[in-house]
């Protein structure tokens, strides 16, 4: 008698949690997307870094990380493509804030595409974004001038952050209160004894969650949360700059070994992916104090990232909205190997600030200011110490051969250092229980953040919007590998980026340089992309490339070149 009413027990229990959960599923959830700028794939604790990043390692202990997850390998491209769900040439964005004079290269969001907010608002979300915008111009006076294209005007209801895609995290370029131009001087509603854009962009989330949770708690909201850490310069706080004191002192390769060491250990790490060469050698370098002090700033650029974020979740759970948010975090390309600053002949800072103060309302319109706000020359060149808000530098080649580990090549590049990014998954009423702390080896691209979403929202994605025709979605909903399920992908993944380009489908990839022949990897047994397989693989290569010139017809890619401005 006692065993079949335990075993009675165990399926009432059994049913129960399954009752739960769909329960939990079927009321919509809130969705936090944060998109970090710049950041290497192995920078953050949970995915093998040094970086004391507990708040992401947190989301991803008690959620999801996708180990093949994908962007479109530059800022304003992933951008687009996140926002909207489409390849960034569909939506107007296949290179930067240029004009080109082609669909796919007009520099802006074009009106056949829909944001997120825009999709979303039908089905009764409010929608906030804080943070970099970047998908249409924003450098110089004529910010003004493309206002159509402002958050607000795509479907979000409240907007704090920067349209230009760089500048100063002590007075940024093109700052923006909903459709107001401000400065950190004359904006009325934000005044920190010291201002540091990670820590607003941060307060302003966490201001739109407070908010909404007072005036609009019985809506759902979608909050897209755009940091500028770690996108050069290295601007970053000296509290956070001194935790990191001489950690880089030994150079690249030691920290370049630690991250593979515990890459393998994760389960991040194939043994049979062979090293990738570094791209520096430590014992050339000329001044190694400048040089570990790069990474000691951009290292604490990322813990202030973490510190945000930890913010912004503390936030949800104070106002009981953790466990039915979906929080999403990831990178909008790989790390960065621009040299900017590195080659100029350094100079000493003034004891006193040797040109007039800025007034209040004066912009600083442009990705490198001339100068700070209370009048000293910005400084640049090796030897000049970076972090302080007269210097603008990048940290360079090396370090982000390191930040890049354990793959080849960085931002600009379709090879997988360029476009392979983090991307954790948490949502407690969402997702099944014994997928906490797991990882998730389907392969996922930005496209199906916009899917995702829909699915998830109960909502319909329109056909058209203000008399316009608008594109299909590209992606696939990440709702099944929530709960361990098969993804329902029917096409492989593509990319385009200046000429450089690739598709993957299953373990296959095909990827190029501009200009240069196609490479072929089996990505199972080498993701590190060491060994060409193209010349053993005639037919496969023939065929995806031809299905990749299929879709560049199909979703305003060509013609290649067209990034320069002419075609090749």
């Amino acid at each position: 008698m006692k065993r079949p009413f335990l075993l009675g027990l165990a399926l009432i229990a059994a049913l129960a949690a399954r009752f739960s959960l769909l329960a939990a599923t079927t009321q919509r959830p809130n969705i936090l997307i944060v998109l970090s700028d710049d950041v290497g794939f192995s920078d953050i604790g949970c995915y093998g870094g040094e970086i004391h990043t507990p708040n992401l390692d947190a989301l991803a202990r008690d959620g999801i990380r996708f180990t093949q997850f994908y962007n479109t390998a530059r800022c304003c491209p992933t951008r687009a493509s996140l926002l909207t769900g489409l390849h960034p040439h569909q939506a107007g964005v296949g290179h930067m804030m240029e004009d080109r004079g082609l669909t796919g290269y007009r520099g802006r969001l074009n009106r056949q595409s829909v944001t997120l907010a825009e999709a979303l608002k039908p089905a009764g979300y409010r929608s906030y974004a804080v943070g970099k915008w970047h998908v249409t111009p924003g450098q110089g006076p004529k910010v003004l001038a493309e206002t159509n294209n402002w958050p607000l005007q795509r479907g979000f209801d409240r907007f704090y952050g920067t349209i230009h895609g760089a500048g100063s995290y002590f007075d940024p370029s093109s700052l923006v209160r909903d459709n107001r131009l401000i400065t950190v001087d004359n904006d009325p509603g934000y005044h920190p004894a010291t201002f540091y854009y990670t820590d607003a962009i941060a307060e302003h989330a966490v201001r739109f969650i407070r908010d909404h949770a007072r005036d609009r708690k019985d809506q759902p909201f979608l909050l897209y949360t755009a940091f500028t850490a770690a996108h050069w310069p290295l601007h970053a706080k000296e509290s956070d700059i001194a935790k990191y004191k001489g950690r880089y002192d030994a150079g690249y390769e030691p920290i370049r070994a630690a991250r593979r060491t515990k890459l393998r250990e994760l389960g991040l790490l194939d043994d049979r992916w062979a090293p990738v060469p570094p791209a520096e050698s430590w014992d050339k370098v000329t001044d190694k104090a400048f040089e570990s002090r790069c990474m000691e700033v951009y290292a604490a650029q990322v813990d202030s990232l973490d510190q945000g974020i930890g913010r912004i979740v503390a936030e949800l759970k104070a106002h009981g909205q953790l466990d039915n948010t979906l929080i999403l975090y990831l990178q909008d390309n790989g790390a960065c190997a621009e040299g900017n600053g590195r080659g100029n002949k350094p100079t000493a800072r003034a004891n006193q600030p040797s040109l007039p103060p800025m007034p209040p309302d004066e912009q600083p319109f442009g990705s490198q200011p001339r100068q700070t706000r209370d009048g000293y020359p910005v400084r640049q060149g090796i030897g000049v110490l970076p972090g302080g808000p007269d210097t603008y530098i990048a940290y360079g080649r090396g370090w982000a051969n390191v930040s890049s580990t354990p793959f080849r090549e960085y931002k600009h590049w379709t090879h997988e250092g360029g476009i392979a990014t983090p991307l954790i998954a948490h949502w407690p009423a969402g997702m099944a229980a014994n997928r906490k702390g797991q990882l998730e080896a389907q392969p996922g691209q930005l496209t199906d953040i916009m899917a995702t979403c829909i699915d998830l929202a109960g909502a319909t994605y329109p056909g058209t919007l203000g008399g316009e025709t608008i594109q299909p979605m590209e992606g696939t909903s990440l709702r099944p590998a929530f709960r361990g399920e098969p993804l329902q992908r029917t096409r492989p993944l593509v990319w385009e980026h200046e000429g450089n380009r690739a598709i993957r489908d299953g373990r296959w990839k095909l990827v190029a340089k501009e200009n240069q022949p196609w490479e072929l990897y089996d990505l199972d047994a080498d993701r590190s992309e060491s060994h060409d397989l193209a010349a053993q693989h005639p037919d496969r290569v023939q065929r995806m490339s031809a299905d990749w010139d299929t879709w560049a017809a199909r979703a305003h890619v060509l013609p290649l070149g067209a990034w320069r401005g002419t075609a090749k």
